[in-house]
């Protein structure tokens, strides 16, 4: 005999993953260490963020313990000084 039974099973949810698109709306802004503004940014999004984005993705993948992103790598001094060129 086949019965239909639910039960709650415990999990351990560990990644938040988000895929948002932003298509040429992407904005950002670069501070120094007092928190003063350096520079804007408006447009696609920089090809130093993770995922495949295409220039109109932002991709995280968050750790939902710790909020870290687990997908993200350091940019290159020359990566930040082509982002700041915009």
């Amino acid at each position: 005999m086949e019965i239909k039974i639910e039960k709650l099973v415990k999990i351990n949810a560990k990644t938040l993953c988000l895929y948002m698109k932003v298509t040429d709306q992407f904005s950002a802004m670069l501070k120094d260490q007092d928190g003063v503004e350096l520079q804007d940014y408006e447009g696609y999004v920089p090809g130093f963020m993770p995922g495949n984005h295409h220039g109109d993705y932002l991709i995280l993948d968050i750790d939902i313990d710790t909020g870290q992103i687990m997908n993200w790598q350091p940019p290159t001094a020359e990566q930040i000084e082509e982002f700041i060129r915009f």
